[in-house]
């Protein structure tokens, strides 16, 4: 826009070719980078930038939905930051969860088709997600979870102290109880992890 002020009198005028060669850009952006293209390609720079969504789901993640950073009733910054370290862990060890149950959430298993893919479509889930979705169930019946619903089911896993009679001293002992199938399964997957 084009502005003309003076004592008496103000004007404006659009500038119609600008307006012009701007809409012809709505809704696509631009990245760029100093890296090489030899050492990174167009496609895989632009899979780089979305991969910052996860970076944003993180942070979101921590704030409001799982983790709930805030608020902070620290005042002295060594408790703040141990706060926040123990936030970080405690996500790292969620996301190390969520990628060793892949199988059994209704999370995409076909991470190899992200490489190949166009980066610059629209990100789409695989056959198999998609039929993991419709089915709701594995191929043994067990129920296809949400993270949350799996850690609920896991949540029944409980060892109870028990006492063999009423008096005080008696002897204690630990039951633990069983597990079912899904449970068995998730929790040799949470052992297979590389630590």
């Amino acid at each position: 826009m084009s502005v003309t002020i003076t004592d008496t009198s103000f004007a404006f005028a659009r500038k119609e070719d600008a307006i012009i060669a701007e809409a012809a850009l709505d809704g696509i952006y631009i990245i760029r980078t100093s890296v090489t293209p030899e050492r990174l390609d167009s496609a895989s720079c632009v899979r780089h930038y979305k991969s910052l969504s996860q970076v944003e789901r993180a942070f979101r993640s921590m704030k409001t939905v799982d983790l709930k950073v805030r608020p902070i009733h620290h005042r002295l910054s060594d408790r703040v930051r141990a706060h926040i370290f123990l936030c970080m862990l405690a996500y790292t060890v969620e996301w190390h969860m969520r990628e060793a149950w892949r199988e059994l959430l209704f999370a995409d298993e076909d991470q190899a088709a992200k490489a190949t893919r166009d980066p610059v479509a629209p990100a789409e889930r695989s056959a198999g997600a998609k039929a993991k979705v419709a089915r709701r169930h594995h191929e043994d019946g067990a129920p296809i979870h949400s993270f949350q619903t799996l850690l609920t089911d896991l949540a029944t896993i409980v060892r109870n102290t028990c006492r063999t009679s009423a008096e005080e001293g008696a002897p204690t002992f630990t039951v633990t109880t069983q597990s079912n199938p899904l449970q068995r399964r998730a929790m040799d997957l949470i052992d297979a992890l590389a630590v």
